[in-house]
């Protein structure tokens, strides 16, 4: 496997952006300098993430979310990878 996380990943199954190996193996992301867990979808190349606004949810059960730009910095994490 690449030790650089994809350009464009989704957490969400139906997008065509998703992928599971990539996903289980445990992706870290840093916007703008500060650590960020509630991601749902990011693009390195254009600059900008969606990220969960709280615990809301549409009227499908999908979490919503809100556009941020910015500098992205994807990295698979340590932990995931030793198989903790």
């Amino acid at each position: 496997m690449t030790e650089t996380p994809p350009d464009r990943l989704s957490n969400n199954p139906k997008s065509p952006h998703y992928d599971e190996s990539v996903l289980t193996r445990g992706v870290g992301i840093r916007f703008k300098g500060v650590e960020k867990t509630n991601v749902e979808e990011y693009c390195v190349s254009e600059g900008w993430v969606r990220v969960a606004v709280g615990k809301t949810v549409d009227r499908h059960g999908n979490p919503l979310t809100m556009k941020m730009t910015g500098a992205v910095e994807p990295y698979f994490r340590a932990e995931a990878a030793e198989g903790e």
